[in-house]
This record gives structure tokens, C-alpha cells and sequence, in this order.
């Protein structure tokens, strides 16, 4: 569970990464290799791999960095984040070599090359192993001493990289300085806040780490036991808490720089907050920044906290009191959004001294009566705030843009609104509100937050996409209770409001099942800190004022050159303009065959809102039939066209097309998610355009989204391939086999994905062998056999029409019986099946006459009824061909 700051880029990844010493560490013999890298400015780097045994069986694998050159200089321990490996660190560690420092990465246990269980950063597992590891520096000719056995050495990581940072600080004080970046302080808060389990996180951070066998016993079960309740017990609070930086606080007296995501619902502002406050309470120098990224996306400002963190080392480790370190505080604001890739421009405000999250206090004066709302039965549907695992770009990042994207329903929340504010309001830290809060139940379990709502509430934003989840014990009696929610840096503009919303549901947490209303009425005002001493730094002189003019004229040539092509292609059918398909007399004959037909004479057509199903057997013709459709390949007769215009290969109006025929090319080495945004980008369409966030919602994959492709299963990369052709939400939406590796629940989600879809006013096309599932979800079928149509129609009217008849047998009927039965008049076929005998009538068949053939060829017959399968209807339909 971590996250990516380029050039920091491998130590902070994205949220796939979660973020005495005894006997001395023994280097395994033959693990050692030396490796030179260099560029063109910077001196070479050598590169020593080993793995080190640390005792009961545990292998940590590590790399050590060194520049050229004669001297000791100060290390630094890099730490990767959750679900990572030392490889993650590497480009980091090489660039911190370059400038002089001894640079040690390792793989946690369990991660990468190294061995033993998960134990979340445990004092006796992980921080013991990092403390061999300062033993094994202190060792190293290369490596500046501060007396024996104590080596000059700073720490950074991310996420889980960051509290080993931190942890190892208050066990080991050979440790001089540290910059721990989005982590956390309290693990129990995090990911319990106030007594509320945060189960969607919790979840991605159990599956990065490889499933529930690869942590250690007393975690795994902490997790089921909690995972299943739905509560956290005092055990495992208490297990995580013994595992935080906080546990040793009070200890930690080194120089610490503090960098926290905006846009983070895992481990928030407040966890840098309160590290900050235990750290300079010790008497150590603590500068705290607060970057826009964060484990929900947004932007991990790479180059900028890569130079604040060599500059925090060059000052704590090579004494060097010319090193700019920052101000004591420095916040990144949104300024608008760059025309030319569409990303958040950024702007630093700072103080001297970090302010805290209730500085500069405003009071604003809320309106609404007492207010009475349902906790639903099985707390569904949720509402949602933020959704975990998504990434860069997701739900954050649109809110820090002012794109209002979360989702309460009617009747599951109370609100209270302020009146417009007279000037602009900037919040930076968490605001307050005391409330009354009385339930049904002896518990009530409520989610708080401040929107920023436009004039006429036509805009509703949720900054950062935040959240405070409480849990009110004792409610049944009523209980005023003082909400502190979440720390934000966030702009309200004149004649906007501020909305408290209580709702009883979150899509990311743990809600009670039972039903029950809650009644919550106001006891104060709602109280903003404005932290007055931070000021935005001034912006530079935009780019483009410099390439606008030379762009113009680039622009315009263009024009002129391409504005003479002209481009012969069929006139749109305006008749057919609100029809997403229609297929006339298609053909297309197999290679080198003049007689040989693929699809033969082809025709249908789709209307919007429904899902239709393209049945067939192996052979059929169906994939053919689709890759016309989409103009990869050509008809030789016949027309395809969609919203009325004419397919050919290129034609704009595939722009409204999404599809998934035949798998999907990714490259390996990239993220899932980087494999989208690619594609996207590739079709030249506006990245607001995309919809990524809803198609990756759809997919499902979690953290694995920050993963390379190449680490993905195969229904991982069947889903991934389906959220790449939702992308844009198109019109008429197509999938070939899209259930191909799926589970049964998957399989599920993705029908009811399907519907949902359609019943927006699109179109999808489907094309798959689980008949079952075409039954369920398609409102109409086209049944291809060699080529041909067989039947178009409503499902129903195909599944459930009178002219088929499911006849019981008490034994198997013998085959030159079914073919005597198929030869009867009015029969037009039969076919065996596992329960009988399954009969088609013509027009001038009847159930009565069939029934007393059957009984003069001694077939045993059980029962008679009408079929109503889609599995028995397709038997019919193609002769029993499939």
C-alpha cells in the first residue's frame, strides 16, 4: 500500500504498495555481484547484491550502491512500500549514490527475493532485521562512522516504507535523520478509525501482501476475526498499535521530515499530524509538507520531494548547513488545470512553523431541524466518498479539480448547510461540529463530511474525497458527540456554502447490518481552521505566453495542408440516426475461396437499451461478424451501419463504439492502469473524456491496477481488457467472450454491469457460449448457424415459445427412435437431451397428436411441457450442431 513520487519514483509507488540488534548479519556465501551503472554528468555507480541471513530461516535480499571515488560518506537505508521489493527503490537509490551517499535497499519479509512472514513492521521481525542491517553498514569500509559500530545513516520510505523509517528511529538510535512520506503513525487508526473498520482498504492491503497465509498467524486471524465482525476488538487494536511508530514516539529524537498525501483515505493528514506533534515534543527538528498526491491518486510531485529529501540529508548527514531544507511547512495547491495534458497545475504556500490542524479558526452557522435517517439492512447500498485502490488520477484528483463525484442516497443521511460565504475561504486543517446523535439501536455508526456546494448546488464537491467514520456508543440514549473531520487544504470560493452530511453508510467501510434510524440534530457551529500564516507562493509567468505564438502558426500550416484531403465515404442514412446498428445482406467469404462463406447474407438490427446476445456454435460466424463491425476487416458484400453512418476502417463514428473482440494487447512491462491511460491517449480524445475512474470501478482490480501486466492472471487481464473497452462510455458497446477466466462471482458483476448499462439509453453486444448467462442478462438474441441467421428476436419470445417441447423420459430414448420421432408430421426436429427428448413443431404440429405418436413408438414418456431454457431453444434452433 504505497505510492509513486517520480524520481522518488520507485520508492513512493502507487496503492498497490502498502507502504538491540542481536547476532551479526551473515552475508550467504556466493550472493554477492558487483554491478557499474552511470550517466554522461555524474560519476559511476556499483551495485552489490546479497542476501543476508538473519536467523530462524529469514533471507532478506539486499543491494548496496556505492559512487567511485576514495572516502566514507553517510548512508541511507531505502525502504519500498506494501507488496513491493527493493526493486521498487532502486533509481532512487542509485541518483542518492551519485551525490554521495552509501546507499542499502532490502525486500521486507516476504516481498521479492526475501523470506519469512508479513509481521507488519514488528519490532522482533522487521525493524530487528533493519538493525542488522545498520550492523552490516557500520562494517563497510565506504560508510562514514560516528563511532564503532554506529554508521552516519538516514532512512526514507513510503507507506509501509515510511513506518519502518519511523520504527526503526525509536528502537535504534544510531539512526540520524529520516523522511517517512504517506504513512502512517498509528496503524490501529488508520485502519480503525474511531472503532470503524476500514474494510476496503484493509482488504487491498491483506491481497497485495500476497493473501492471508503469507502474514503471520496472530495477524491473519486478527484480520478474518475483524473482516467477518465487521468490529474491531481491543486485541487487535492493541496488535497494531504495538506495531506503529507510535508505540516508540517518545523516543524518536532525530530530524524528521514529514511528507503527507492531500489525497489519501488511507493513512491522512492527521497520521502526519500527530507523528509531528510526539517527534518535536521529543525535542527534534520536524518540517512537515504536504504533498497533492496521496494513496487515492493525484499528483506525487516526483522531482520537487526528491530534491527537499537530498537537501534534508545533505543538511542532517553531511553537515552541511548551506542545504536548503524547505520552510517548516509547506502545503501544494490546485491553480487550475494545464491545457495541455489536462493535470492539476500546483502552486506551494509555506509558513516557518507547521501550524497544526485547528490554526486561525472560523465559526460558520449551520441551518437544519432535527433530522431522522435509516441505516439500511445490511447497510446497502452505500454511499460512496472515495474509492480505494484506484490510483493517480481517480476520485481526488477530479476533486481537486472541482469535479463533485461522491454519492449519497435519499434517506440514509441528514444535512446542514451554511449560508453563502461573503469572501473566499481557504481551509487548511480539519474543521469541527458538536452534534446530538440518538439511534434505535445501542450503537449508531455515522460518516461525516464538509462539502463545498456552487450557487444553486448545481456543483457539490467533497475535498480530497474525505471522510470521518465514527462509531456512537450508547446512542440509544442519546449522546452529544464532537466530530473532528478530515484535514484538508481546500479554497471555498465566495457564495458557496458549507454542507455537513452524517450518513450512515460508506462504501469503504464497515456499517452495522442490523437496521436501524438514527435522529441527529445540531449543538454548535461548524468551526474551520484557516491557518492565516501560510501564504501561496507567487506563480511564474505562465509557458505559455513563451510557445503560444510558434504553436499558432505550427496549428494553422497543419490546417492549410490536411484542409485540401478530401475523403469519399457513404452518406449517413439520416433515418437511421438514433439506431445504434443495422446489418444488411453481410457476407464474407473465406480466404482464397470463391464459394466458402464465413457470414453469409447476414441481416438484423439492435435499438438502444437493449443487450444483445450473438449466439452460435464454434464456426458460426459470430467473431467475423464483429470484427466487420468494429472495420478491422472487410465485408465482401453487404453494409454495416451504426448511428446511421456507413463502417469503414477509421470511420469517426467508431469513436462511439467500445469493444473487446478476441483479448486485448497490453504491454507487460506497464500498470494496468498506465496500459488505459495509453490506450486513451492513443485515440486522441480529451483525458476528461475517458471515464476512467468508472470503467477501472467496473473492472475490479484493486491495487493490482499499479501492478505490471505481466504479473496479472488471465481473468485479470479479461477484465482489465473490459474496462479498456468501457472507456469513453460508448454508445454501443461490444464484448466478445467477456466472461473468459472470470469467477462466478465476477461473472455475476459483470451481468449485472451489462444491465446497468443499458438501461442508461446504450447498447451492448454480447457474444458468449454460457447460455445461462446470456439468458439472464441479453433482452434479445440473434442465433447464428454456418454463417446464416437462424432466429432474431426478444429472448422470450425465443425461449418461451409454444412450438418446443420438453418430453420426460423414464429411459434413454434409442437414436433410430429419435430419427422415427423427427420424421413424424408436423415435427421439424428432435433432440436427446440428459432428461429426454427435446421437440420442435411446425405450424400444423400440436402437443396432443406428438404425445400419441410417441406412446404408439413405445417411448416412455414421463411429463410433456413446454421448454424454457436458452440451452434448449439453441439446441433446437441449430440442430443440435453445437
Amino acid at each position: 500500500m504505497d505510492l509513486r513520487l517520480p524520481r522518488l519514483r520507485d520508492l513512493l509507488r502507487r496503492p498497490r504498495r502498502l507502504g538491540a540488534a542481536a547476532a551479526a548479519v551473515v552475508v550467504l556465501a556466493g550472493a554477492g555481484t558487483w554491478t557499474a551503472t552511470a550517466d554522461d554528468d555524474a560519476p559511476p555507480v556499483r551495485r552489490a547484491d546479497r542476501v543476508m541471513d538473519m536467523g530462524n530461516g529469514v533471507r532478506i535480499d539486499t543491494s548496496f550502491f556505492t559512487s567511485t571515488g576514495n572516502g566514507r560518506r553517510p548512508a541511507v537505508l531505502l525502504a519500498h512500500g506494501f507488496g513491493g521489493s527493493k526493486n521498487d527503490v532502486r533509481q532512487q537509490a542509485q541518483n542518492l549514490a551519485q551525490d554521495g551517499y552509501a546507499v542499502l535497499t532490502w525486500s521486507a519479509r516476504s516481498f521479492g527475493r526475501s523470506t519469512g512472514k508479513i509481521g507488519l513492521n514488528d519490532p522482533k521481525g522487521e525493524v530487528a532485521d533493519v538493525r542488522k542491517l545498520i550492523d552490516w553498514l557500520a562494517k563497510q569500509p565506504q560508510v562514514q562512522l560516528d563511532k564503532t559500530g554506529d554508521p552516519r545513516v538516514g532512512m526514507a520510505g513510503a507507506s509501509y516504507g515510511g513506518a519502518i523509517a519511523l520504527e526503526t528511529a525509536g528502537y535504534d538510535t544510531r539512526v540520524d535523520a529520516i523522511a517517512p512520506a504517506i504513512t502512517y503513525w498509528n496503524l490501529a487508526d488508520a485502519l480503525f478509525p474511531n472503532g470503524v473498520f476500514k474494510k476496503l482498504w484493509a482488504g487491498i492491503f491483506v491481497n497485495s501482501g500476497g493473501g492471508c497465509g503469507k502474514f503471520e498467524t496472530q495477524i491473519c486471524q486478527m484480520y478474518e476475526r475483524v473482516a467477518e465482525s465487521g468490529t474491531p476488538d481491543a486485541q487487535a487494536v492493541k496488535l497494531l498499535q504495538e506495531r506503529s511508530p507510535s508505540a516508540v514516539g517518545d523516543r524518536i529524537k532525530v530530524p524528521t521530515l514529514l511528507m503527507q498525501g492531500q489525497t489519501d483515505s488511507l493513512f491522512p493528514l492527521g497520521q502526519a499530524d500527530a507523528a509531528a506533534k510526539a517527534i518535536r515534543a521529543g525535542g527534534a527538528p520536524v518540517d512537515v509538507d504536504w504533498i497533492a498526491g496521496g494513496h487515492d491518486g493525484g499528483d506525487m510531485e516526483g522531482t520537487r520531494v526528491q530534491a527537499r529529501v537530498e537537501s534534508w540529508f545533505d543538511q542532517y548527514l553531511k553537515d552541511d548547513k548551506g542545504a536548503d531544507t524547505g520552510p517548516g511547512f509547506r502545503v501544494s495547491r490546485t491553480w487550475g488545470v494545464d491545457s495541455t495534458d489536462g493535470q492539476a497545475l500546483l502552486r506551494g504556500a509555506s509558513d516557518d512553523t507547521y501550524p497544526g490542524l485547528q490554526s486561525g479558526r472560523k465559526s460558520f452557522a449551520l441551518t437544519g431541524r432535527e433530522q431522522r435517517f435509516a441505516n439500511p439492512a445490511g447497510a446497502n447500498p452505500p454511499a460512496v466518498s472515495a474509492l480505494p485502490g484506484l490510483g493517480g488520477g481517480g476520485l481526488a484528483q477530479l476533486s481537486s479539480l472541482g469535479v463533485g463525484v461522491s454519492l449519497d442516497f435519499p434517506g440514509q443521511f441528514a444535512r446542514f448547510e451554511s449560508a453563502p460565504v461573503t469572501d473566499d475561504v481557504r481551509i487548511t486543517g480539519s474543521p469541527t461540529v458538536t452534534v446530538h446523535v440518538k439511534s434505535t439501536g445501542d450503537d449508531a455508526v455515522l460518516f461525516a463530511k464538509v462539502y463545498d456546494v456552487g450557487p444553486g448546488g448545481r456543483q457539490q464537491v467533497l475535498p480530497s474525497q474525505l471522510v470521518t467514520p465514527l462509531r456512537v456508543e450508547g446512542a440509544k440514549a442519546g449522546k452529544d458527540v464532537t466530530i473532528t473531520l478530515p484535514a484538508i487544504d481546500h479554497n471555498v470560493e465566495q457564495g458557496h456554502r458549507l454542507r455537513l452530511v452524517l450518513a450512515s453508510t460508506d462504501l469503504g467501510y464497515a456499517s452495522p447490518a442490523t437496521p436501524a434510524t438514527y435522529t441527529v440534530s445540531l449543538k454548535s457551529d461548524l468551526n474551520v481552521p484557516t491557518a492565516p500564516g501560510v501564504k501561496t507562493a507567487a506563480a511564474p509567468l505562465p509557458a505559455w505566453v513563451w510557445w503560444l505564438p510558434l504553436a499558432g502558426a505550427v496549428v494553422a500550416l497543419a490546417l492549410l495542408l490536411t484542409g485540401r484531403r478530401r475523403t469519399s465515404v457513404s452518406p449517413p442514412d439520416p433515418e437511421l440516426a438514433e439506431v445504434p446498428l443495422q446489418i444488411t445482406d453481410l457476407s464474407k467469404r473465406y480466404a482464397k475461396s470463391a464459394d466458402r462463406y464465413a457470414v453469409k447474407e447476414l441481416s438484423f438490427r439492435v435499438e438502444k437499451g437493449q443487450v444483445l446476445g450473438l449466439l452460435g456454435p464454434n464456426g458460426a460466424g459470430k467473431t467475423t461478424t464483429l470484427r466487420m463491425l468494429m472495420g478491422l476487416i472487410k465485408p465482401d458484400d453487404g453494409e454495416i451501419r451504426v448511428f446511421g453512418r456507413a463502417i469503414r476502417p477509421g470511420a469517426p463514428v467508431l469513436s462511439r463504439v467500445g469493444a473487446f473482440v478476441e483479448g486485448a494487447g497490453f504491454l507487460p512491462h506497464l500498470s494496468g492502469r498506465e496500459n488505459l491511460e495509453l490506450y486513451w491517449a492513443a485515440t486522441g480524445r480529451p483525458a476528461e473524456d475517458a471515464h476512467l475512474d468508472e470503467a477501472l470501478e467496473i473492472a475490479g482490480l484493486g491495487d493490482a491496477l499499479a501492478r505490471a501486466v505481466r504479473t496479472y492472471s488471465q481473468g485479470m487481464r479479461q477484465r482489465l481488457a473490459i474496462a479498456q473497452a468501457m472507456l469513453g462510455m460508448p454508445d454501443l458497446l461490444i464484448l466478445d467472450e467477456p466472461t473468459n477466466g472470470l469467477d462466478p462471482p465476477q461473472i455475476r458483476e459483470m451481468r449485472e454491469v451489462m444491465i446497468r448499462y443499458a438501461a442508461a439509453g446504450r447498447t451492448v453486444i454480447v457474444s458468449s457460449h454460457l447460455l445461462a448467462e446470456v439468458e439472464q442478462s441479453c433482452t434479445h438474441l440473434v442465433v447464428m448457424d454456418r454463417g446464416r441467421l437462424v432466429q432474431a428476436g426478444p429472448v422470450q419470445e425465443i425461449i418461451g415459445s409454444g412450438d418446443t417441447l420438453l418430453v420426460g423420459t423414464g429411459t434413454p430414448v434409442e437414436e433410430p427412435v429419435v430419427e422415427k420421432i423427427a420424421a413424424l408430421p408436423g415435427v421439424v426436429s428432435a433432440v436427446r437431451t440428459d432428461d429426454g427428448l427435446l421437440i420442435r413443431l411446425d405450424a400444423d404440429g400440436s402437443a396432443q397428436r406428438l404425445v400419441v405418436e410417441l406412446v404408439r413408438l413405445e417411448v416412455p414418456v414421463a411429463s410433456v411441457g413446454p421448454h424454457r431454457r436458452l440451452e434448449d431453444a439453441f439446441l433446437t434452433l441449430i440442430g443440435g450442431s453445437a
